[in-house]
């Protein structure tokens, strides 16, 4: 096996811990390699939208290198010769993006390796130099936590074909082909220009931008002021260990700095990003946070007008009060699945010009390339509010409700599944004809006045719990509609903090 992960070696206590918390590192499989190295693969780290782990207790060099193998596999039989290889600012990056190409070019693909980058930069290379590519990531993880998002072919690979990855793995089939090349990339100078030319604002503005030490700190600001904002910098050093507050702007408390920097500034806005800049988080200079669904009406008004009748996808999380503002903006509501790779999905299935989530994943096709980026969602956030005197007043103004924030229900490895199933089949007969019942994802149950959801997260062991009520009063009773509900199939259900 190769060696540890030298300076970062230290991880393996708390990772292994965390492993064991989470039943990560469950029923592990010895699987050989080409060079006669056996590796130790989790079933587990293969999630429903990416790969996941903890390193090194889950995730090591020897996992990364398999993951290429498959991947380079995966591609030459969709006829793809060429993948390219971002990474994060996570520590584990650097060691975890060599073994990953050196397993794709093993495996007969050349690489473009564009270096440290955002997410979305990745997915920009995967547009513009290839079809193909992998961003080694941890998003908005712990520190010790690493993964792979993954473009095959035009579009992100997600359930099945994430599996599949993993049976390629376990097989062992590892035919000798001929090794691939490797190129380096800077795909930076390309990607801003394509942002500039495509957004323009009416006037200068003056934001403030929290990248949380995330990898977005290396870009973003720079971009924001090529569009020609005055930009204040909090945590733009890219620093894996995130030592100021988590970068996750989903969570109230990592907006703190942000809205304690705006009302000490004159600052007209402030907009945040998650680890891996595919997120973004807003908040008004009078210190409202404006939850993604909110911003997708405002998206939705701006892109409807060019785009008369699209439709606009949006994830069970989202308000209730989402579909009619697309309605009234003359388009089309689409609700589907969670997950960002499901969401692109469904909008190239049915040509859908715009999409978000309420995690703050947002994609816009018309005008830009369908996948999520935090920092192109914050341009055109910009331009709509440029053309008003009152940036806030326009955000303010967006239709919205009395809601909780997400809240997640601890469960055993494999248990949150059977218990949404268990909750589907108790909802008609408890709810009647009084509520509009979806099971799509989940239950998501719609009353004229609010709505309640609780679905199994595909990442982590964990029941997701949603409410939301027209009134206080309303956002009460569907509360204590939908926790009755769940005590009946797990009474030991316990309410924790909202995670992704």
């Amino acid at each position: 096996m190769r060696a540890a992960f030298g300076p970062h070696a230290l991880w393996g206590i708390v990772a292994g811990n965390e492993g064991r918390r989470s039943g990560a590192s469950y029923n592990p499989r010895m699987c050989p390699m080409p060079d006669g190295v056996f590796v130790q693969l989790a079933s587990s780290i293969f999630k429903a939208y990416d790969i996941r782990g903890v390193v090194p207790a889950t995730l090591t060099e020897d996992v990364a290198q398999a993951v290429g193998l498959a991947f380079g596999g995966a591609a030459r039989a969709a006829g793809q010769q060429v993948v390219a290889v971002g990474r994060d600012g996570r520590l584990s990056g650097p060691l975890l993006a060599q073994a990953l190409i050196e397993g794709l070019t093993q495996a007969g693909v050349d690489v473009i390796d564009i270096g440290m980058c955002t997410t979305p930069m990745l997915y920009f290379a995967a547009s513009t130099l290839c079809e193909s590519g992998i961003q080694v990531t941890g998003s908005h993880n712990p520190v010790d936590h690493n993964g792979f998002k993954m473009v095959l072919a035009g579009r992100a690979i997600y359930g099945d074909e994430i599996q599949a990855l993993r049976h390629a793995i376990e097989k062992d089939a590892w035919p000798r082909v001929e090794r691939g090349r490797v190129s380096i990339a800077d795909v930076l100078p390309a990607y801003v220009q394509r942002i500039t030319q495509d957004v323009k604002l009416a006037r200068p503005m003056k934001i403030v931008v929290d990248c949380g030490n995330g990898v977005a700190g290396a870009s973003a600001p720079g971009i924001f002021r090529a569009l020609g904002c005055e930009v204040m910098e909090l945590f733009t050093e890219v620093d894996g260990r995130f030592p100021n507050h988590h970068p996750d702007p989903s969570k109230p408390e990592n907006l703190r700095d942000l809205i304690a920097a705006l009302r000490g500034s004159d600052a007209e806005l402030g907009l945040a990003f998650d680890g891996d800049g595919d997120r973004l988080g807003i908040v008004t200079r009078s210190g409202e946070n404006i939850f993604p669904d909110r911003q997708l009406m405002l998206f939705a008004q701006d892109v409807l007008a060019r785009v008369p009748g699209g439709t606009v996808v949006y994830d069970v999380k989202c308000s209730q009060r989402l579909a009619p503002a697309i309605r009234a903006a003359g388009g089309e509501p689409l609700m589907h699945c969670t997950g960002h790779s499901l969401i692109k999905a469904k909008m190239r299935e049915v040509g859908a010009p715009l999409g978000g989530e309420m995690s703050g994943h947002l994609f816009f096709k018309e005008r830009w390339y369908g996948f999520d980026d935090g920092t192109y969602a914050g341009a055109r956030l910009l331009e709509i509010l440029s053309r008003h005197a009152d940036p806030g007043a326009v955000l303010h103004a967006l239709p919205t409700s009395c809601s909780t924030p997400e809240i997640n229900v601890a469960c055993a490895e494999g248990e949150p599944h059977g218990l949404a199933a268990e909750l589907q089949a108790l909802a008609p007969p408890t709810f009647g004809a009084e509520a509009r019942i979806s099971t799509m994802d989940g239950l998501r149950v719609d009353w004229p006045d609010g709505f309640g959801l609780i679905r199994a997260s595909n990442t982590t062991p964990v029941l997701v719990l949603r409410f939301e009520g027209q009134t206080e009063a309303a956002l009460e009773r569907i509360r204590a509609r939908m926790l009755a509900l769940l005590a009946r199939v797990k009474p030991d259900a316990v309410l924790g903090a909202s995670a992704h």
